[in-house]
């Protein structure tokens, strides 16, 4: 069999979408489309430099039509995407925490232990099991407006 380009590209091609399977985010099966769609230059006989730029022009279309386009066709109904900060979590209601280590008050926050600040009084330090409303993120400080004072004991919980 002769390697050439084209039969490179192809086999990139190949790869990316099978890669796609375990990934599930649609943006691998957008560059194999974009590696195929360049296979087809280099069997035309175009360069390298020519090749490169397709792949280039081709992921800059392909990718974002594939996480704006056709992503949403594939994910559950319901489901509110997005990271920690993103502003996902906003108006939800937690309960805090104090940290082993050093007692420091926050909240957790898909696993994750934030510092928390009120946002009326500047207040950092609340007691364990205190409702809070999150807001915002300002850095890696979780910014709450205050709930109630409710210290229960049966409301350790910090995610809703």
């Amino acid at each position: 069999m002769d390697w050439n380009p084209a039969v490179i590209w192809l086999a990139l091609a190949l790869l990316l979408g099978l890669a796609e399977l375990v990934s599930g985010g649609m943006v691998l099966l957008a560059l194999a489309f974009a590696a195929g769609l360049t296979a087809t230059i280099a069997w035309l006989g175009l360069g390298l430099s020519w090749q490169l730029l397709g792949m280039g022009v081709f992921s800059g279309v392909l990718v974002p039509l594939a996480i704006r386009v056709i992503r949403p066709w594939f994910s559950p109904r319901g489901v509110a995407y997005g990271t920690t900060g993103t502003g996902v979590e906003k108006g939800r209601i937690f309960t805090t925490l104090k940290r082993d280590f050093d007692g420091a008050t926050g909240i957790k926050v898909n696993g994750d232990f934030f510092r928390i600040r009120v946002t009326d009084t500047g207040e950092i330090d609340l007691p364990a099991g205190t409702r809070v409303t999150f807001l915002s993120f300002d850095g890696t400080t979780a910014i709450v407006g205050q709930t109630s004072r409710n210290t229960d004991a049966t409301s350790r919980h910090s995610e809703p």
